[in-house]
């Protein structure tokens, strides 16, 4: 097969990005008057999420430093439903490998799976909160807020400070319940559950992340706590604003290197890639891909290939890397269980290529319209195919930097991936 020749491009994404990080902390804790409810000898837990958020381990740092400066004893406390095989020792390794250690935040990490029942929702459902964080005098609710990967809120609550409280702080039991109705779950049961958070809980405040498009952090701000739901919705605009996305709409195959819980909750940010594959729920009118080829698996998703479901083809490199007991674990959670489907599995990229222009009918190979990624949250740099060069050079914001080249295969059938 006669494979079409591919050219570097560079798209220009726009969005400020915030330089001095400790400082900025400093002064989002001092704006909501947090010096006026911290007494000294006072425990603060800090939430710490499962996502591969810009600086975290940096921000979760600095908010430590600041409880200190009050005289406060900062903890963190890992909050992500059922990520890290749904173990208090799995989530400690999911913070540690994105770099959120007790040595690194200067604060020791207290992970637990036990909950205490804190109250119930107008429509019934039980409220469960993290242990440690209820027996502490207080806590920081910290996340980021991006529009989310399963649905979209009529309400302007997606994935943020709400899901952090309901999903996070409610640990894998809160996660099981909410998960079980589904999308409605996570749509419009999980804010309730997070009202009752934010009204018995002590929450003395939210920390919301904004990403531009590089995957920087674009703002920090606090948020009172009686403010985050209002807030929260205005924040979801401004970063939906920011996100990366595709240049073109209409691809015949898409090629992944790598998924990851790092780079989207959903292995593959669903947004980017125009698929979300749940019972009921509409696909996107666009982009329109015909095929995904997903390459290999991050390091930091510790076999957790949750999002493979989304692809058509992979590779065994990927397959064997897979840790069933995490992402089984995850998936069923979240009972959206094609996303852990696993699609047809070849030898190496050369074949899962193959088998895609093959299978993309009445289109000759050389004029495949391809785009290849290093995955869906870093798309400055990619590869597109001859074919779509034209339409490339049309676009603004877009740029071809490189020279029509071939698929480098190397002695085993696999791609060097984009930046190596």
């Amino acid at each position: 097969m006669n494979f079409p020749r591919m050219v570097k491009v560079k798209q220009y994404f726009q969005g400020l990005a915030v330089k001095d990080i400790d400082a900025m902390v400093a002064q989002q804790l001092a704006k909501v008057g947090l010096a006026e409810k911290i007494k000294p000898g006072m425990r603060i837990a800090i939430t710490a999420g499962s996502r591969g958020i810009a600086n975290i381990a940096v921000i979760i740092r600095a908010t430590a430093n600041e409880l200190k400066k009050m005289g406060a004893s900062p903890f963190i406390v890992p909050t992500m439903g059922s990520h890290g095989g749904a173990t208090a020792e799995g989530q400690v390794e999911v913070l540690e490998s994105l770099g959120i250690t007790e040595a690194f935040c200067g604060a020791p990490i207290l992970s637990s799976m036990e909950v205490v029942h804190i109250g119930e929702t107008e429509g019934g459902m039980p409220v469960h909160y993290d242990r440690n964080a209820w027996e502490a005098d207080g806590v920081i609710l910290m996340g980021r807020i991006k529009v989310h990967t399963d649905f979209k809120s009529p309400i302007g609550i997606e994935s943020g400070l709400m899901k952090m409280a309901a999903i996070g702080l409610g640990k894998h039991k809160q996660a099981l319940l909410i998960h079980s109705y589904g999308v409605h779950g996570i749509r419009d049961i999980m804010p309730e559950v997070a009202e009752v958070m934010l009204q018995k809980a002590n929450i003395l405040c939210g920390i919301g992340i904004i990403e531009n498009a590089f995957e920087q952090t674009a703002k920090i701000e606090a948020v009172p706590t009686e403010k985050i739901r209002e807030r929260e919705r205005e924040l979801l605009t401004e970063s939906a604003a920011l996100m990366p996305k595709l240049p073109v709409e209409d691809i015949d195959l898409l090629i992944v290197d790598e998924i990851g819980k790092n780079y989207s909750g959903t292995g593959m940010d669903t947004n980017i890639i125009g698929r979300i594959r749940i019972l009921g729920i509409e696909e996107p009118k666009s982009p329109r891909i015909k095929y995904i080829l997903a390459r290999d698996i991050s390091e930091e998703s510790h076999g957790n290939a949750l999002g493979i479901g989304l692809a058509d083809l992979t590779t065994k490199r990927l397959f064997e890397k897979v840790n069933f007991h995490k992402m089984n674990e995850n998936v069923v959670t979240s009972t959206f269980l094609q996303r852990a489907a696993i699609p047809i599995v070849l030898d190496d990229d050369k074949e899962a290529i193959t088998a895609a222009l093959r299978a993309n009918w009445g289109v000759a190979p050389e004029q495949a319209r391809i785009v290849w990624i290093p995955n869906t949250l870093h798309l400055e740099h990619l590869y597109v195919s001859e074919a779509l060069v034209p339409e490339i050079r049309e676009l603004a914001g877009v740029e071809v930097v490189g020279d029509l080249e071939s698929f480098n295969f190397d002695d085993h059938g696999y791609l060097s991936s984009i930046g190596h």
